[in-house]
């Protein structure tokens, strides 16, 4: 969220913002409301005053008229409060449900976009493979070399359901060791973080749509099985799985104030991702590219609030996510995200996208976002300055790599004539020095 004082001053961009980002916010509305919420606030506190002010009249007064006659005026008053308390909690959750729809005015050089289709290229780079043999999908790659299958995935876990097996394991475990290992090389502090997490921290990295957890729009899976807290008493709080290690991360530090001296921070976790992809329904139903559950390495980043700074830092984390790329062997491509495809907290976005020639596409394996303090605000994360001013930190995050896609972009970038795969030459020192993935021979009887 963004701080009301900044939005009564900034009305026109607020809404400007708003109308790029497709959100339906009339930020009119929010400042009357506001306005109903300060003034039944201050009308509360008059209230107060004047009632604590007669109370200290009732235990002065000398004679038993004037002190009834007191005690009847403070009862009136409370009643006044009682009947106004009601009111501003309901102007308050009004107040809360606009104010989360507010986004982060974008920088200016992000393209103003409708959706996907405005984002833009800022670069290509790899050369693309060329194949003297109609190069395969990874589907067929798998089932040919024995390594996914998704016919017993979906009847052991339903729609979009997979299992990885023999070098399918190997290989996806060496991208993820691969991933970790360039992060701790880059100064990040590696973690594996909880994937069942609090509400708060999903609101409070942004992958909530309102106040509270809607199925019908948030990608997110709620665990219905309750809890025992440490007295043995049923836990009250909701309980989610994450769809990425950033919630987490970010949630890391909710709460506390850092060091200036500390900033920036740097973080990558190794997490297991649940999404329900409720917003994809029909979209890339057949193969591993569009899935429930997979893997990831996430990287985030807690800065000073300096916006100059926060858009280096979010070069760095691009440049070492195309780095990976380039060291995989991978041609890619790096986008500018329009307004239009960016949620509401986000200040900049890029995504990286590596060529998947069996599918004849270009597939996202990379999303770069700086937030400012919007996140911060939610998570209440602060630091101290060198002068003692207590302020909201900017967070960024990036992917690092994900299992399924960058899985699919080196099985059908590496295939080769006779159906099997090159393994990269970095994946192979965690693979046992395997150089190739071959169909499997049956034994004779």
């Amino acid at each position: 969220m963004l701080d009301i004082k900044y939005i009564r001053e900034n009305a026109d961009k607020i809404q400007k913002a708003a109308d790029n980002k497709n959100i339906e916010l009339d930020v009119g509305e929010l400042l009357d409301v506001d306005r109903q919420r300060v003034a039944l606030m201050r009308e509360i506190e008059d209230l107060q005053a004047e009632r604590n002010a007669i109370s200290q009249e009732i235990a002065r007064a000398k004679d038993e008229a004037g002190r009834r006659e007191k005690i009847e005026k403070a009862k009136k008053i409370k009643e006044k409060i009682e009947e106004l308390e009601p009111k501003l909690k309901k102007v308050k959750q009004k107040f809360l449900e606009l104010m989360v729809l507010v986004p982060v005015v974008p920088a200016e050089d992000v393209p103003v976009g409708k959706s996907d289709e405005d984002n833009v290229v800022v670069y290509e780079k790899g050369e693309k493979p060329k194949f003297d043999f109609k190069p395969k999908d990874h589907i067929q790659l798998g089932k040919e070399l024995d390594i996914i299958d998704f016919e017993r995935g979906v009847k052991v876990a339903g729609y979009r359901g997979y299992y990885l097996k023999n070098e399918g394991v190997t290989l996806t475990m060496a991208l993820m060791m691969y991933a970790l290992q360039k992060m701790i090389e880059k100064g990040f502090l590696p973690m594996i973080p909880p994937t069942l997490v609090k509400e708060f921290a999903l609101f409070g990295s942004g992958y909530f749509k309102g106040t509270t957890y809607n199925p019908e729009v948030d990608e997110i899976y709620e665990v219905a099985t309750k809890t025992k807290e440490a007295d043995g008493k049923t836990a009250k709080e909701k309980k989610f799985l994450v769809g990425t290690a950033e919630p987490s991360l970010l949630a890391y530090y909710a709460g506390e104030t850092l060091k200036e001296e500390q900033l920036p921070l740097r973080m990558c976790g190794y997490s297991q991702c649940y999404r329900s992809e409720i917003g994809s329904y029909g979209k890339d139903t057949r193969g591993m590219y569009r899935v429930h559950e997979f893997m990831k390495v996430e990287q985030v980043i807690l800065a000073p609030a300096d916006v100059e700074m926060t858009e280096k830092l979010q070069e760095e984390m691009v440049s070492i996510s195309e780095e990976i790329h380039s060291d995989l062997g991978l041609p890619y491509r790096k986008l500018a995200i329009c307004t239009g495809d960016m949620s509401a907290g986000k200040y900049r976005m890029f995504d990286l996208e590596a060529w998947m020639p069996g599918s004849n596409r270009w597939g996202e394996t990379g999303s770069a976002s700086n937030f400012l303090d919007w996140q911060a605000r939610r998570l209440k994360v602060k630091y101290k300055d060198k002068s003692g001013k207590k302020k909201y930190v900017y967070m960024l995050n990036n992917t690092v790599l994900p299992s399924p896609r960058s899985f699919i972009a080196v099985l059908e970038n590496y295939q080769q004539a006779d159906g099997s795969v090159v393994v990269p030459e970095v994946l192979r020192p965690f693979m046992a020095g395997q150089k190739i993935i071959k169909k499997k021979t049956v034994a004779k009887g």
